[in-house]
């Protein structure tokens, strides 16, 4: 079987991928972009204020407009297709998919990341039953119902916020002491009457019977029970890099770059939320995407194969 061999692959279709297959367009680059789904975790937020150029713009808006940008460059995303293994081959890539195998003679890597599980008991049983990791997607499913959103950062406030507008009761379950998100958005959530932060307690259990009845607590070393019919679960997010395993990477199996997005691996490039950039931001993930791909640009041109 004889393999086109590209300039570059993309692999992922958030924030940095797609920003990544825009400069590889306008520098007229050999390329293809796969990924399992569009937009990532832009797709899956609420409200954003804060990129630039958009006072408010929702995350599934904006994931829309990347979208809209990627097509006016004539740029097809190969989906749902996933990456299985990238490993090199006589100093080409090759990417092996669920559907077919790629060459390159570079790589972007921008999985991203994906909802981090409690690991409780129920949790299997009732996803989809009243258990969710995405309030934006899910929330107008849950109108004139008592909630619980587990997390105490940005994402679980960001859940919280977009559920206060249609839900009478709102438990905010938060191991810590302290919410640890941006202030303006703490500030709207102790101002709100219907949300009530429980600070220092774990998630025991869910229950119920063919939907979610209510959720067990620790709090403090006394068991408490939260009656609720919806449970949004905020605590993290995992990176998408299990496939990249050839490529060095953190405790936290985060891809580890440098300031040029260079992997451990010659050629290979990554960018977003799947590296151990220190913030995860839809506008940071873009200006990775960004410059993985002028790297890769560069590794190209100067590189001989």
């Amino acid at each position: 079987m004889n393999l086109k061999i590209h300039d570059l692959i993309i692999i992922g279709a958030g924030p940095a991928g797609m920003t990544a297959s825009v400069y590889a367009a306008r520098k007229k680059m050999d390329f293809i972009i796969m990924s399992s789904d569009i937009g990532g975790q832009a797709a899956l937020s609420g409200d954003v204020e804060n990129y630039t150029g958009y006072q408010f713009i929702s995350g599934p808006e904006l994931a829309l407009k990347f979208q809209e940008h990627v097509k006016s460059f004539g740029i097809e995303v190969r989906m749902p297709e996933s990456a299985r293994s990238i490993v090199t081959q006589d100093e080409l890539i090759m990417v092996e998919t669920d559907k077919t195998r790629y060459l390159s003679r570079s790589a972007i890597v921008a999985t991203g990341k994906r909802p981090r599980q409690l690991n409780i008991e129920g949790e299997t049983e009732f996803k989809n039953k009243g258990l969710t990791y995405c309030a934006t997607c899910d929330g107008p499913l849950f109108a004139d119902k008592h909630v619980a959103v587990i997390g105490g950062g940005n994402s679980a406030l960001d859940a919280v916020l977009g559920l206060m507008k249609i839900s009478p009761k709102i438990y905010l379950v938060t191991r810590d002491m302290q919410l640890a998100a941006d202030e303006v958005m703490i500030e709207k959530v102790q101002a709100a009457s219907n949300i009530q932060i429980i600070y220092d307690a774990e998630p025991l259990r869910i229950n119920g019977e063919v939907f979610v009845k209510n959720l067990e607590i620790n709090k403090q070393g006394k068991k408490a029970v939260l009656n609720v019919e919806g449970i949004f679960v905020e605590i993290g997010l995992s990176p998408n890099s299990e496939f990249a395993d050839v490529l060095s990477q953190n405790p936290t199996k985060e891809i580890i770059v440098d300031a040029h997005n260079r992997t451990s691996v010659p050629g290979i490039f990554a960018a977003g939320d799947v590296t151990n950039i220190p913030e995860k931001q839809i506008i940071i993930a873009c200006g990775e995407g960004s410059k993985a791909c002028l790297s890769a640009f560069h590794y190209l041109s100067t590189h001989k194969f």
